[in-house]
């Protein structure tokens, strides 16, 4: 749906009528229209700048060419025109009885053929000749009709960006897939660059380009919703390579993962582990399995139970040791010591002792580590996505590669809601190759693995692919929040996280409540309970920089009298005692009885014991 400046359709020549044209004739009782140069046509045309030697007649009925005439007619009512060569069927035409030469009234009128437009103060002339040159509105090259101005001899559009019209409604005729509920206004000037700094620089919602570095000097824009395309985006038609076309098949792909998993209780290993038949569960098994000292024991109900399942809204965290995950459904596995706390999904038992050919390190095998030997609490670095993770782990000991368990089965190829149709695959990048930026958090990614569909440039840090799902419940909303990868419809304010309170860019992904009006980062919603506060990210990533870190535990220091407990530092927490730099958003050790206070790290690992619950 469109709301064009068409006006009519001229019953001489057969061109439309536009409403910037000068002036036109109609009839008040039919849709019986002429165009103003088309009305006060002359009989006789004389020293014509396309037939200057003879005169030229205007005819009611086409003259018909002798045999050795180039251009023949090709039945009784069509016939070409000798200065365009395009074919006609229409009734007049210019006739010179000499040459036998035949012109249509569009070009005989050509230097009549004006018109006020919108995007400019002076009045256009068409261009006498079919050119090819660059067009001022949209900046690409075209072949065809051109309207310049005779005062700003630089403004020249051509006729399909001039008759572009002021109101578009993107759906099935233009571009479906990006369909917008409103309509958009032609803007005929660049993209201001103040305004696009104060929107975060808004790309194109179809080709996803930035208007920045764009050529495009005319654009449509909802600004109340911070929608923006170009021009040739918003009237092109899809090709076959555009994302609006599905480029694999599904029965090629029957295990493919479609991201982002519903909630948080779906992940990579539900996936990959959760078995869809029958399986016959272990009552008990044996915990040196996984370096714990106690048997684990299922959990199949929770009546007598001293455990929860993990409810953010009820403020009951249950995170398992394996993981790092929520558990929210039974069966699980826990401790058989009631006063220990370590837990583990069912999946996360099945786990296999081995991973042969990792993408990011093929050349030897990786073991299944349930506790990082000799790292202070089992904590390390995962070589894939970068995080502090201090769940079980993937590794070499050879080459000391390690990763978490959630890294250690990257699959090849993923779908995902944020780029539908198109394959994203797994790629390593060379330390050579350029860096990439992920299309979540809007930062490079450095890491060696991503996702990435090659034909639209478009990738992702794998952790922001498989990592954030596409709801999450918060304790600060009754209602669910979605993920979102664009501005917010019908949503005119600026935004603004509501746990961190800074401000929030709309371009990165991020959760919103549309019946509250309620945003916020996705790294300030982790599933965390003991982590649900605003928490810089050295990354500065669409993850929470602790997503793989369980905190809690009391653990007895050799040189303090009480025990401390291993939590995320907030501002109230002051000055580590060893280094003496801010705890607040860090991994700490913290006594509770007095203000004693230190970094993870700032000690050796020699001076812990054993952890008591």
């Amino acid at each position: 749906m469109v709301e064009e400046p068409l006006v009519g359709k001229c019953e001489m020549c057969k061109e439309e009528i536009y409403s910037f044209h000068q002036s036109y004739y109609s009839c008040k009782d039919c849709d019986y229209s002429l165009h103003k140069f088309c009305a006060e046509m002359p009989t006789t045309q004389q020293n014509h700048p396309f037939h200057p030697g003879h005169n030229l007649t205007l005819s009611q009925k086409f003259q018909r060419h002798d045999p050795d005439v180039k251009f023949k007619e090709t039945s009784d009512s069509s016939w070409y025109c000798q200065v365009c060569k395009i074919k006609r069927t229409m009734f007049y035409n210019y006739h010179c009885y000499i040459c036998k030469f035949d012109m249509d009234i569009v070009c005989a009128t050509m230097s009549q053929q004006k018109m006020n437009h919108p995007s400019h103060p002076h009045q256009l002339q068409r261009d006498l000749n079919w050119m090819t040159s660059h067009c001022y509105a949209c900046e690409e090259k075209h072949s065809g009709v051109f309207y310049h101005c005779t005062t700003c001899l630089w403004f020249r559009i051509h006729l399909d960006c001039a008759l572009l019209p002021a109101k578009l409604l993107i759906q099935k005729s233009t571009n479906g897939s990006f369909s917008h509920l409103h309509l958009l206004t032609l803007y005929y000037s660049p993209f201001p660059y103040i305004e696009q700094k104060a929107k975060f620089f808004p790309s194109c919602r179809v080709c996803d380009r930035s208007f920045v570095s764009s050529r495009n000097r005319w654009y449509y824009g909802c600004h109340k919703c911070r929608y923006y395309i170009h021009v040739r985006c918003a009237t092109s038609r899809p090709g076959r390579l555009d994302r609006t076309y599905k480029n694999f098949e599904d029965h090629d792909h029957p295990n493919l993962i479609h991201c982002p998993f519903p909630d948080e209780s779906a992940n990579l290993l539900t996936h990959q582990f959760v078995n869809k038949g029958e399986l016959v569960l272990n009552e008990m098994i044996d915990g040196q399995l996984f370096s714990h000292q106690h048997p684990l024991i299922l959990v199949k109900t929770l009546l007598n139970e001293s455990v929860s399942l993990n409810d953010p809204m009820k403020r009951v965290e249950l995170l398992c040791d394996g993981c790092v995950r929520p558990i929210t459904a039974l069966p699980f596995y826990k401790c058989s010591q009631h006063n220990c706390g370590f837990v583990l999904h069912e999946w996360c038992t099945r786990l296999p002792s081995e991973i042969l050919d990792h993408p990011d390190h093929p050349e030897h095998k990786l073991v299944l580590l349930p506790k990082m030997p000799e790292n202070l609490l089992g904590t390390f670095r995962c070589a894939v996505c970068r995080l502090s993770c201090n769940g079980f782990a993937y590794g070499c000991i050879e080459c000391k590669y390690y990763v978490d368990i959630n890294c250690g089965f990257i699959p090849d190829a993923i779908t995902h809601e944020a780029h539908p149709n198109h394959l994203l695959l797994r790629f390593k990048a060379s330390p050579h190759q350029p860096k990439q930026g992920c299309k979540a958090c809007d930062s490079y990614i450095e890491a060696p693995l991503r996702f990435h569909c090659p034909t639209c440039d478009f990738s992702l840090h794998t952790e922001c692919a498989l990592s954030i799902p596409r709801t999450i419940r918060h304790k600060f909303d009754k209602h669910p929040l979605s993920l979102r990868y664009y501005p917010v419809e019908n949503y005119s304010s600026d935004y603004f996280c509501e746990i961190c309170e800074d401000v929030l860019n709309p371009r990165e992904w991020f959760y919103h409540c549309n019946m509250c009006a309620w945003s916020i980062h996705t790294e300030c919603a982790p599933v965390k309970l003991e982590c649900e506060r605003f928490t810089s990210s050295e990354f500065n990533r669409s993850i929470f920089a602790y997503y793989n870190v369980k905190f809690g535990g009391r653990y007895k220091m050799r040189d303090h009298p009480h025990l401390v407990t291993f939590v995320q530092g907030i501002k109230d927490d002051g000055q580590c005692i060893v280094c003496h730099e801010q705890l607040q958003y860090e991994r700490i050790f913290k006594c509770f009885e007095c203000k004693f206070a230190l970094h993870f790290g700032c000690e050796e690992p020699d001076v812990l014991e054993i952890p008591q619950t």
